[in-house]
């Protein structure tokens, strides 16, 4: 069993779950198995062999499938590669390397060089949003574009335990207020297609252990390497993050950003697929 599940039970549970999720993808899809230093890295693969790479990392307790409809649109320009980061309840190694280092760069520059990409627009929520920035101000002359949903790590952490921990206890109507404070609307109002994608990722949020994430704040240094395109979407009503934060410091220290801030969004932004992808594509 692995270290991130609640027990051997729950990680059964989860993998099944992603399977038929996988086998659902919408576009034809490879699956590739890339051996790093860090254990192996599974990603799963859309859109023509030779147009441009295009990688997406998902956020803490989630997997690929946080893309899978977004894949399928933007596959239709770019060879999009979505990957399941090492440590969360996906087919990559079990393995958490610290944040505050550069594990994940070098994870990232063997998972590219394994892909033989060179150069990439990356696209990230949360904390896959804070892994693309890392990246990109660590390696700049490497990215073509870059696009965040909610990135971690720019405005400041809220203490979301503390709304939390009381729903917890609750049962099935606590769950659905949590919910409803990440997602903005109950599962019943939701599309059909999210509604699926939202049940599998409260099976994940309940089998797996979260990571204790305190997550590296970005320096105003770091930021002003952002020299590339940018594009950050962020929600106004985020109970995990200071979006006005985000706003206000990417505007200070990466002035050609382009930062759209949506009022009554929370932190999971849906229908923002095509935004994304006219951004990628230089159209917006």
């Amino acid at each position: 069993m692995s270290a991130i599940y609640r027990s051997q039970a729950a990680q059964e549970a989860v993998e099944a779950a992603y399977r038929k999720v996988l086998d659902a993808w919408p576009v034809p899809k490879q699956e590739l198995r890339i051996p790093t230093a860090r254990g192996e890295t599974f990603v799963v693969v859309c859109g023509p062999e030779d147009a441009p790479p295009l990688l997406a990392f998902h956020g803490a307790q989630a997997n690929a499938a946080t893309w899978m409809f977004d894949s399928a649109h933007w596959s239709q320009s770019f060879r999009v590669y979505s990957v399941d980061v090492p440590g969360d309840a996906g087919f990559s190694a079990p393995v958490r390397p610290p944040l505050a280092s550069e594990a994940y760069v070098r994870w990232l520059d063997e998972v590219m060089a394994a892909l033989g990409v060179q150069r990439a627009c990356l696209v990230g929520v949360s904390l896959g949003g804070w892994l693309a920035l890392d990246y990109a101000t660590r390696r700049p002359e490497r990215i073509e574009r870059l696009a965040v949903l909610c990135p971690a790590g720019v405005g400041a952490q809220k203490n979301f335990l503390l709304k939390a921990a009381p729903l917890l206890f609750m049962g099935k109507w606590g769950q659905e207020k949590l919910r409803e404070m990440v997602f903005g609307s109950s599962l019943d109002e939701l599309p059909p297609e999210a509604q699926g994608f939202v049940a599998f990722t409260t099976l994940v949020a309940s089998s797996t252990r979260p990571r204790p994430l305190k997550i590296p704040a970005f320096s105003d240094a770091a930021l002003a390497r952002l020299t590339m395109p940018v594009l950050a979407i962020v929600g106004g009503k985020d109970v995990l993050l200071d979006s006005e934060g985000t706003r206000r410091r990417l505007a200070a220290h990466a002035p050609g950003a382009d930062v759209r801030y949506l009022p009554e969004g929370r932190h999971v932004l849906p229908g923002q697929a095509q935004a994304i992808y006219d951004f990628l594509r230089g159209a917006s």
